[in-house]
């Protein structure tokens, strides 16, 4: 995709250049890796100006606020819960997808606050997690060629709607506008209050969506020792139920900064700096992670705290350059690794590439996405993961991170809160013939919302464990 229109300020005069060199379309003067072909130049750019004259979807204040936690989860104040769909479709932008995704995150986090005894940054893949990269532009199916499926915001998945449309760019404009509406207005109509963590349960107001008796009595407990306290804080007079920290909580959006097109036109200039007000959080994908590439360039002049994908082909030595083209100034937790080797492979690579950023000034936070280096396909070609795998590389991780003198700050999953059947294993041991009772992701394979509630005990009971006063005897 190219594009000669100007990246525009929320007063819709165009964006100047940075003292560096930099300016939201420097990227176009390098190589653009899963950029997007249009049949129509002249209607890309229509939707890229309409694009650059509409309101952005948050603002630069939230996004300082995510910088300030991300900072204190690098300085290990904080641990990083960042969920959700692999690849949106526009039909999530609906109630009870949105309210079911809320609800799953809030209850891993409860999980953590309070098993834990940490402090947790929430960040959904949601609200724009629209665009999906391939391998190949193409893919063939039945012996005809088509345009691989990208995501809603370039194409459809059914085969008839496989031709790029630029005008999707204006659909993932406005399912991100209103997805992010509603879980504002849920978050400050009192959805999220500590008092009444029974609201987040799903299946009608009742937690038997969770088979497993353990599970479902370990939650229900920790519900129930939250609000003997709160109870407890009413009675002497220590709990003020207007408090802001009981009644709601942060959540914070992401996606994968996949189309610079589209990111560029809500690249909007505050004051000195330059700030993506598409979302709050963005990251590079692993395909997309070159020094020299136009990701880089684009990312480098944010605001915005970035993630970068991290896997077995980064080369240790890269780590470093890297870094000091994304944070220059050193700023703790500008810059987020997201590492995905796989449950076989993360004790081979990261301890090479923990060293190589001790050896900068850089601190960063270092986050497991235990899910995109565990995928595999059945015999009947469904792709799925095995949660033991997924246990398997996040507790390998953690303990890497700890022998290296590191820190591992956070957690990256592909999830859902409906009842899909698309990972193998976990407390409810899902077999690979259950797989097609309910399989329904386009994309790649998810935690569902029993499987997540088991990851987020066992994260907190290694916190538990690692405090242990007889841990060491």
């Amino acid at each position: 995709m190219t594009s000669s229109s100007p990246a525009k300020m929320s007063n819709g005069t165009p964006a100047k250049a940075s003292a560096e060199g930099w300016s939201p379309e420097s990227w176009k003067a390098k190589k653009v890796l899963q950029d997007v072909a249009y049949d129509s130049p002249e209607e890309v750019e229509k939707v890229l100006a309409k694009l650059s004259h509409l309101p952005p979807l948050v603002s630069s204040q939230e996004v300082d606020k995510l910088r300030q936690q991300l900072a204190e989860v690098a300085e290990n104040k904080r641990f990083l819960l960042q969920g959700g769909d692999c690849a949106e479709l526009f039909d999530y932008c609906s109630q009870n997808p949105i309210e079911n995704k809320l609800k799953v995150l809030l209850q891993m986090s409860l999980i953590l606050v309070w098993g834990g005894r940490t402090a947790v940054t929430r960040i959904a893949r949601m609200g724009g997690q629209y665009a999906k990269p391939r391998s190949k532009p193409t893919e063939m199916i039945n012996g005809v060629e088509y345009n691989a499926f990208r995501g809603d915001n370039v194409n459809g998945i059914d085969l008839a709607d496989r031709r790029p449309d630029p005008q999707r760019l204006l659909g993932a404009y406005f399912h991100s506008a209103a997805t992010m509406n509603y879980v504002r207005a849920l978050l400050s109509s009192g959805f999220a209050d500590l008092h009444h963590p029974e609201v987040w349960n799903l299946d009608s107001w009742n937690f038997s969506h969770v088979e497993n008796p353990a599970v479902r009595a370990e939650y229900q407990a920790i519900v129930n020792r939250l609000q003997d306290s709160l109870d407890f804080m009413r009675t002497i007079g220590a709990d003020d139920a207007s408090k802001e920290a009981i009644k709601t909580v942060d959540l914070f959006m992401s996606h994968e900064g996949l189309l610079l097109d589209y990111e560029t036109q809500l690249t909007r200039k505050v004051g000195e700096k330059h700030y993506n007000l598409g979302t709050h959080y963005l990251w590079i994908g692993d395909r997309t992670r070159q020094l020299d590439g136009g990701h880089v360039e684009y990312f480098r002049g944010l605001q915005n705290p970035i993630g970068v994908k991290v896997g077995p082909s980064m080369k240790p030595e890269e780590l470093g350059p890297l870094l000091n083209i994304l944070d220059p100034n050193c700023e703790p937790g500008k810059v987020t690794l997201i590492t995905r080797y796989g449950h076989d492979k993360v004790a081979l690579y990261l301890p090479a590439h923990i060293k190589a950023v001790q050896a900068t000034r850089h601190k960063v936070v270092w986050c497991c996405d235990p899910m995109h280096g565990n995928t595999e396909s059945t015999a009947s070609g469904l792709k799925t993961r095995r949660f033991d795998h997924i246990v398997e590389e996040l507790s390998k991780a953690f303990r890497v991170h700890k022998e290296c003198n590191s820190i591992l700050g956070g957690v990256h999953f592909e999830l859902t809160g409906d009842a899909v059947t698309e990972t193998i294993g976990g407390s409810m041991n899902l077999l690979e013939e259950d797989l097609s009772k309910n399989y329904q992701t386009f994309c790649d394979p998810r935690l569902n919302y029993e499987q997540s509630l088991d990851i987020a005990f066992m994260i907190a009971k290694y916190y538990v464990s690692e405090r242990s006063p007889l841990k060491n005897l």
